[in-house]
Parts: structure tokens; C-alpha cells; sequence
């Protein structure tokens, strides 16, 4: 019984260790830095071009990811949800190596419909937490997860930047030429969340499909999801914490898809130097995720996560007033360790006010929160850059939306949103 527990918990981490190249490696550091220094006419533009590609997925997301959750609550769907969505973001992240400079719009569609699919698989990897996780650890299981994806995206990282980036001549037979051997990085991605999903797949164990796909299923989903709006007001936490985070995560995504573009752009950094500051992000993050996990079970969820709202702001203060390279690797640090324990203690505070019978509905919810209006910090960025012609007005507004999102939850009463979870299962 143990060492099944154990197998659970590390096939459920596996499934961060899977997915978080595509982050790393696509929408923060590598790919994003490409397209727009290689494939969109010039930074500025490609930085608009960026954020709305990222606007898209967040909406996309928003709008489908509760009426799936309320699917997969009621007819069973979890697992099969999670693994077509993962092999969504495997295929857009495949095809998104076949898109040459100056090809904006094949590059931006494999990216989006990719990021959809990456989004979509943690709306259902999440909603394992509560199941697999006692209450007294749902804190450092969580940030075993986390801990475990900033792994998976520090080796891909070394690995990229051995094979393919650094080297006069790329492994494998890529070449440098149209940036072959950058764009080959979304082959690795899409190879390396094939094979390292595979463990989450087979040995996290689920219920069977209750109910066949058809139409009333879809009728009986959005007919809870009503239900569930209407009875948010015995959610009276979860509400207040579902609008905070609305607002910290927007600023997180934001920083999540700029932090390499912003490197580039501003301090005029180069993929290697992408690279390296990539790697120590990572580093940071996952012993951040790693170490807060056990706080986190300690203090709870939610003052783990303003501490980690503190150390942001302060990050992107500095990220955006200094001109010194040695100041904005200080803020990069910072960030990569709040980043992970914020993510992780997001997951386990909202794990802590899940009901039993409505994990997948909450967590889609949770997905909801993290992209209803997540649009707003890249639209922002896009627009603030262009309008001053600069990124640094952009990035100006990730601070404010943390501080808004940690102004929110200062309200919140993490114990009474546990007791409500229980009086509503």
C-alpha cells in the first residue's frame, strides 16, 4: 500500500517533469526570444505580435476549461481529458519547428494551439491533487510537483544549450541556418512530454468512464457549472481567492512569456546568456517550489503565497528601473524563487477548498482564474511597448497586477474556506 501511494505521488510529479520543457523552452526563454528576433520583422512588433498569441490562449482557455472539468466530474473524463490535451501541446509543439522567418502566422497558430493543449493538461493534472494528497501534505506534495517540473526544465535546458544552441554545429544534423537549430528545440519539447507523460498515464489511477459522450452529458456539465455559480456564495473564500488570483497569475503569466524577450530586448542579452539565465531560474524556482512546500504545510497556503507576492514585486521593480545587467540577474533570481513556491501553494490552497465531488469543476475554475482575464498583462505589455517604444513601460505593469492580486487575498480566511469545502461535499 505504501509503495503504491509512493509509485501515485511520483507518476503524478512525472507529469510536471513532462510538461514543463514547453514552458521553459517554447513560451519563456528559447522559442519566444526567436520569434522575435528571427522570425518577426523587428523586436517590437514581434513582441506585440507575442502577446497576442498568449491573449488568444488565455481566453481559449478561460471559455472551455470549466464546462470540461464539469465533463470530466460527471462522466469520468479526467485521464482521458488529461492525455488528449497533453498530446495537443505535443503536436503544436512538433509542427511549430516547421514555421521559417518571417512565417508569423504558421509560427503563432502551432504555438497557441499548443499552448492550449499545455494549459488544458494542467486543468486535469491539478484536480488529482486533493484526490491523492492527505490535507497535511497537500502543501509539499504540491511543491514536489513544481519542484519536479523546474528539474525537467533546468535538464532540457543544459540539454538544448549543449546540442543544439552553443555548438558551431548542431547535434542531430540541424544546421544553423533559418535557425534550424533553435526551432529544433520544439522537437525536443514535443519528444520529451511523449515519453515523460507516460508514468502519469499508466500508474495514476482514476475511476472508470461513468457516462458515454453525448449531448445530455454536455447539458447535465453546463447545467452544473450554472449550479455552481449560483451557489458560489456559500464559496464566499474560494471566491475572494479565485479573484486574487485572477490578478498575481495574470502578472506571472506575463512575466512567464516575456522574461527572455524582456532579457533580449532591454539588456540586450544573447541565447546563450537566454540560456544560462534560464538555467539558474529554473534552479531557483524548483528549490523555491521545493522548500515552500514544506512552509506551506507549516504557515498555509495563503501566506506562503504573499510572500512570495512580496518577493515579485520587488523583482519587477527592479527588473524595470535598472540599467545594470548585475541588478536584473539579482530580480531574475528573486522571481525564480517566488515563481515556484507561488504556482505550488496556488495549487494546494485551492486543493484545501476543493469538495470531494467537484475536483475537476474546481479546477477548471482555477483554470478559469488563471486565464479569464489573463490577456490583460500581455495586451498591456503589447500595447505599453508600442506606445513608448520601449519594454520597459510594459513589464512596469506585472508589479502592479501582483500588488493588486496580493491586495485581494489579504482578506482571505484560508480555514473557513477549508470548513466550506467540507459543509459542501
Amino acid at each position: 500500500m505504501k509503495n503504491s501511494y509512493k509509485r501515485t505521488i511520483f507518476s503524478w510529479s512525472m507529469y510536471d517533469f513532462a510538461n514543463q520543457p514547453f514552458t521553459t523552452l517554447v513560451i519563456t526563454f528559447i522559442y519566444s526570444t526567436y520569434f522575435v528576433k528571427g522570425i518577426a520583422p523587428d523586436e517590437i512588433t514581434g513582441t506585440v505580435l507575442w502577446s497576442r498569441g498568449i491573449t488568444i490562449t488565455a481566453l481559449v482557455v478561460a471559455l472551455i476549461s470549466p464546462i470540461m472539468g464539469a465533463i470530466a466530474d460527471q462522466g469520468g473524463y479526467r485521464k482521458i481529458f488529461l492525455i488528449f490535451w497533453s498530446w495537443v501541446c505535443i503536436i503544436g509543439s512538433f509542427f511549430s519547428f516547421y514555421a521559417m522567418p518571417g512565417e508569423i502566422t504558421k509560427a503563432l497558430f502551432w504555438v497557441v494551439i499548443a499552448n492550449i493543449g499545455f494549459e488544458m493538461g494542467g486543468v486535469f493534472c491539478n484536480a488529482y491533487l486533493p484526490h491523492i494528497a492527505p490535507k497535511e501534505k497537500i502543501g509539499r506534495i504540491s511543491g514536489y510537483g513544481w519542484s519536479f517540473g523546474y528539474v525537467g526544465g533546468l535538464l532540457s535546458l543544459i540539454i538544448v544549450m549543449v546540442l543544439l544552441v552553443n555548438p558551431e554545429t548542431p547535434a542531430f544534423g540541424f544546421s544553423t541556418e533559418n535557425g534550424e537549430n533553435i526551432r529544433a528545440t520544439n522537437l525536443l519539447v514535443a519528444i520529451w512530454f511523449a515519453i515523460f507523460s507516460i508514468p502519469t498515464f499508466l500508474w495514476v489511477k482514476d475511476k472508470p468512464v461513468s457516462q458515454k459522450m453525448s449531448f445530455l452529458l454536455v447539458k447535465n456539465s453546463y447545467a452544473q457549472i450554472k449550479s455552481t455559480f449560483k451557489e458560489i456564495k456559500k464559496y464566499k473564500q474560494v471566491s475572494r481567492f479565485l479573484i486574487a488570483r485572477i490578478l498575481y497569475n495574470d502578472g506571472l503569466i506575463t512575466i512567464f512569456s516575456f522574461g527572455g524577450i524582456y532579457a533580449a530586448g532591454t539588456f540586450g542579452f544573447t541565447f546563450d546568456e537566454i540560456m544560462i539565465f534560464g538555467i539558474v531560474l529554473n534552479v531557483t524556482a524548483g528549490l523555491g517550489a521545493f522548500m515552500f512546500g514544506f512552509l506551506d504545510d507549516k504557515i498555509g497556503g495563503k501566506n506562503t503565497i504573499q510572500l512570495s507576492n512580496l518577493g515579485l514585486i520587488i523583482a519587477c521593480l527592479l527588473a524595470v528601473f535598472t540599467t545594470s545587467k548585475t541588478v536584473f540577474w539579482i530580480a531574475g533570481i528573486l522571481i525564480g524563487i517566488c515563481s515556484g513556491p507561488n504556482q505550488a501553494s496556488s495549487r494546494s490552497l485551492m486543493s484545501r477548498f476543493t469538495p470531494k465531488n467537484k475536483q475537476n469543476e474546481f479546477f477548471g475554475f482555477f483554470a478559469f482564474s488563471g486565464k479569464a482575464t489573463a490577456f490583460v498583462g500581455p495586451m498591456m505589455l503589447g500595447v505599453l511597448t508600442a506606445a513608448f517604444g520601449s519594454q520597459r513601460f510594459g513589464v512596469a505593469v506585472v508589479a502592479l497586477l501582483v500588488f493588486l492580486g496580493a491586495f485581494v487575498l489579504h482578506g482571505l480566511d484560508e480555514e473557513e474556506g477549508a470548513r466550506e469545502s467540507l459543509d459542501n461535499s
